[in-house]
């Protein structure tokens, strides 16, 4: 029988009421905090994201951010950070790392930093592949997140997104919905928590992608990162945003808007696959140290000139 997982009391504060494996709903103006009314402390103070480039935040570009890239997990950060003195966040994620890499390269040196809440999504770049075994890549994650929850961390994992209406890549989608539900097994084994991409349906618009297709827009971040801070029952301040209504087209418009993307994204994708290179070569983690975040409460005083 799967059971809730479990989210470690504050010892200042009630608990909050504990998150579940079932499927996170869509994010909603009710989240956030009434006006003037504090939202509550949660029992986080160190959060450490490790996995691949949706985790470093790649499609939701800022130059503000650490490595030029924002992403949902520093929005969630953010939000955790406003109402915890001393939170820090290190971000360990790469773009293009494969699960073995991610687990070889950042599962220790996460665990290292001493966190108490840990994301890792993982496998998305090997499920995607031709010949990607969804039952193995799952026993590898069944010894990570078991690693990872050795320590008494609360762990987030994640589901993949529906990559039906997905060109190219949805065709994979029967594979994305075996390796689901053995993550479902996985987060059951070992107390951790499930953020559903899979029943977060607003990601089917267009506008929750990049153009490169294969990652999510500022707007598919921004609306993870609500899915992500409502799955842990954490108030948060962010607003539902709207996609702007898609265009009509016809199909010599369509069909040359794919030719183009298959021109600019996907060859090059495919050649680095040819290649064994990756788009994460040489790219060093953006924040590889737990550090306060930029206006929450335990950021040390200075200035932002």
């Amino acid at each position: 029988m799967v059971t809730s997982p479990s989210i470690p009391e504050t010892p200042s504060t009630p608990a909050a009421a504990p998150p579940s494996t079932a499927a996170a709903a869509p994010p909603s103006p009710a989240a956030a905090p009434a006006a003037g009314q504090e939202a509550e402390a949660h029992p986080w103070t160190r959060y450490v994201a490790i996995g691949d480039s949706f985790t470093e935040g790649i499609g939701d570009p800022n130059p503000q951010s650490p490595g030029g890239h924002r992403g949902w997990a520093d929005r969630v950060a953010e939000e955790l950070a406003r109402t915890r003195d001393g939170f820090a966040y290190a971000n360990l994620a790469i773009r293009g790392r494969l699960l073995d890499k991610i687990i070889e390269q950042q599962l220790e040196p996460a665990m290292d930093l001493q966190p108490d809440l840990i994301s890792i999504c993982a496998g998305g770049n090997d499920v995607i592949r031709p010949g990607g075994d969804p039952d193995k890549l799952a026993e590898k994650m069944d010894a990570a997140v078991g690693r990872l929850t050795s320590g008494g961390a609360t762990v987030v994992l994640f589901t993949g997104p529906d990559l039906g209406s997905t060109p190219v890549i949805g065709s994979v989608r029967g594979r994305v919905a075996i390796y689901n539900e053995n993550l479902r097994t996985v987060a059951a084994r070992h107390d951790a928590v499930i953020a559903d991409m899979w029943a977060l349906r607003q990601l089917s618009n267009r506008e929750m992608w990049a153009p490169d297709r294969l990652h999510f827009s500022p707007l598919g971040h921004h609306t993870i990162a609500a899915m992500v801070l409502e799955t842990l029952a954490v108030p948060h301040s962010l607003q539902p945003l709207e996609p702007k209504p898609v265009q009509v087209k016809n199909w010599r418009t369509a069909r040359t808007e794919d030719l183009t993307w298959a021109r600019e994204y996907f060859m090059p994708w495919v050649v680095r696959r040819v290649r064994h290179r990756s788009s994460g070569d040489g790219i060093s983690a953006k924040r590889p140290a737990a550090a306060p975040m930029f206006g929450g409460p335990g950021m040390p005083p200075g200035s932002a000139d």
